[in-house]
């Protein structure tokens, strides 16, 4: 293991249960860096509240509860969820009882509904709504994805 990648996972935000919460008194936000595989829909959706740029990134404050919450959803990863602290919908309340695969273009197998990912043995790795399984194989996450795949010039075989 490379000195980078050692110091790399000495960091806060890069440690397993490592979370971030944003509120207002309508919404909470809350994000897992360590699950977070960076697509962008966040701040591509909702650039006003979702700006990696600035600090804090996360402004819950700067748009209606129900397009944040809408936008946190689509978070392929699950390094993003919400908790209504109104009347509105909470996230387990949003999502259907199926449980679907996406392979995603050249890169994870995106997992969506409520699901639980376990190992070998029966253990729990993670239960969650979203989440990004490796298919590169050279995530150091794995079986999640950490978004080596890019790194790594990863691509489907061609149909």
């Amino acid at each position: 293991m490379s000195d980078a990648v050692r110091r790399e996972d000495k960091e806060p935000r890069r440690r397993r249960g490592a979370s971030r919460s944003y509120a207002t008194d309508r919404i909470e936000v809350v994000w897992e860096p360590r699950l977070c595989v960076h697509v962008g829909e966040c701040f591509q959706r909702l650039p006003e509240v979702f700006d990696p740029w600035q600090r804090p990134w996360v402004r819950p404050e700067a748009a209606d509860p129900d397009l944040l919450a809408e936008v946190v959803m689509r978070c392929p990863s699950g390094a993003l969820h919400f908790r209504r602290l109104d009347d509105g919908p909470q996230e387990e309340d949003l999502i259907g009882d199926e449980v679907e695969l996406v392979a995603l273009t050249d890169g994870p197998m995106q997992v969506r509904g409520h699901a639980k990912l376990v190992d070998a043995n029966g253990e729990t790795i993670r239960e969650d709504t979203r989440m990004v399984v490796c298919r590169c194989g050279s995530s150091l996450t794995k079986p999640l994805c950490d978004g080596t795949h890019r790194v790594i010039g990863f691509t489907d075989p061609p149909r």
